[in-house]
């Protein structure tokens, strides 16, 4: 999983990232628990620390307003509500972290579906006295929707209800068996209090029948490795490198990020479409040889036969290749106010391949509060899902996205102004 190194004597070894976002109702502290993660984990400067407590003091506040530290727009600090995926990123002696720190709001869903499309954990939180809400329940199905591996339901605010062990077991009860109608591998539920950093990073000692771990524990240890593919080795032609230099006079890679299985030198490959088959002689990453390349490793890989390959082609084993497609079946979320119609046409972008694409029928709507599929609308407006069908002009190397996340997915533009109006998913 790792990119970079952390040194321990003269020996390095991979430091683990962790991606995570955040989802849950307006008020339910997500910003003010992503501000407390940061100061308990030594994440933020002094100053930064100080310019809240001031900003804290000037608004009259009793207490240091966590969520200024990533409430960065004007809008969302004159409302106290998260607007923008906000990104923030940190690290512990054990891993590094990338938080995408997601809105709550309906009209917003679009921008959760931007910043979980990447996550590998979702951190999903509820007000210990609301309890489960149906923002609780929707961010949840668009949690599975995005087949993001692990889920932690934070039962947040349990100082504003004396730390009553009962609701937090109701809750649990509750979201425990609604989860059982998604897909979810992994399911952590935590009882929290952002404001005071119960549970948090620290154990709470308000809560001595809880047993399980804090959130950082969890956060620091939970296995994201093995949720990648690692059989099916997926690898998107990005840039063809040729420096013509005198140096590097003979060079030719192939620059891109795996996206899927393992790739040494010696393995027998196919590039796609064309078919042309060949052996990876090397794999550099930066200026130095490697002996494997993993996901999300980005690399330059050396064949031993001068074939044609250029952007948008993709390297695959030659008995373990996706089959190219251009009729594409996919769940699909709408992002722009104009709605998306049969017959319409636009630009579609998947992995490093682009092309153009025809709707060919919109099948359903999806409800992601009830999991109703309403076959009647044959549309879909703006922050809405639903599966859809396309006829690309280009065959698309896809994967079902159940299987790999970055082959499975891709995305939808609109040609007049380049503005990205969908992001998809591929069923298998």
């Amino acid at each position: 999983m790792a990119s970079t190194s952390s040194t321990t004597g003269d020996e390095k070894r991979p430091m683990d990232l962790l991606r995570f976002a955040t989802a849950g109702s307006v008020d339910d502290g997500k910003s003010t628990l992503i501000g407390r993660l940061l100061l308990d984990s030594k994440a933020i400067f002094e100053d930064q620390l100080e310019a809240v407590e001031a900003t804290s003091e000037a608004k009259g506040y009793d207490y240091t307003d966590l969520a200024l530290l990533t409430d960065g727009l004007r809008s969302e600090r004159e409302q106290g509500i998260t607007i923008d995926v906000a990104y923030r990123y940190f690290a512990t002696p054990n891993r590094k972290f990338i938080i995408a720190d997601t809105p709550g709001h309906v009209q917003y869903t679009r921008n959760m579906v931007t910043g979980a499309s990447t996550a590998d954990l979702g951190l999903v939180l509820v007000d210990a006295r609301q309890g489960l809400t149906e923002q609780s329940r929707r961010h949840a199905v668009i949690l599975s929707l995005l087949r993001v591996p692990h889920l932690v339901l934070a039962v947040n605010k349990m100082d504003l209800v004396d730390f009553d062990q009962s609701i937090y077991e109701n809750i649990y009860r509750e979201f425990t068996q609604f989860a059982t109608k998604l897909n979810v591998p992994d399911l952590e539920v935590i009882p929290i209090s952002a404001l005071q950093g119960d549970n948090v990073v620290t154990r709470s000692e308000n809560m001595p029948w809880y047993s399980g771990p804090t959130l950082m524990h969890h956060l620091e240890h939970v296995h994201v490795a093995s949720d990648r593919d690692l059989i099916d080795a997926r690898f998107p032609v990005q840039y063809v490198v040729r420096p013509k230099s005198d140096e590097f006079h003979d060079y030719r890679g192939y620059a891109g990020q795996v996206a899927g299985g393992v790739l040494k030198p010696g393995d027998e490959i196919v590039v796609l479409p064309s078919g042309m088959t060949s052996k990876i002689s090397k794999i550099d990453l930066f200026d130095k040889e490697i002996t494997e390349a993993f996901p999300p490793m980005s690399v330059t890989v050396h064949l031993e036969d001068d074939v044609d390959v250029s952007r948008g082609d993709m390297i695959a084993r030659v008995k373990n290749a996706p089959t190219p497609s251009q009729d594409i079946d996919a769940m699909i979320c709408w992002m722009t106010n104009a709605p998306l119609q049969p017959r319409q046409k636009l630009a579609i972008k998947h992995t490093t391949r682009t092309g153009r694409a025809l709707v060919k029928d919109v099948q359903y709507r999806l409800d992601v509060n009830t999991l109703h599929r309403d076959q009647e609308t044959k549309e879909l407006g703006v922050n809405e899902i639903g599966r859809v069908t396309l006829r690309t002009t280009v065959p698309l190397l896809c994967d079902p996205y159940s299987k790999n996340r970055t082959t499975g997915s891709f995305i939808l533009i609109d040609e007049a102004t380049g503005v990205t109006v969908g992001a998809g998913m591929i069923n298998g």
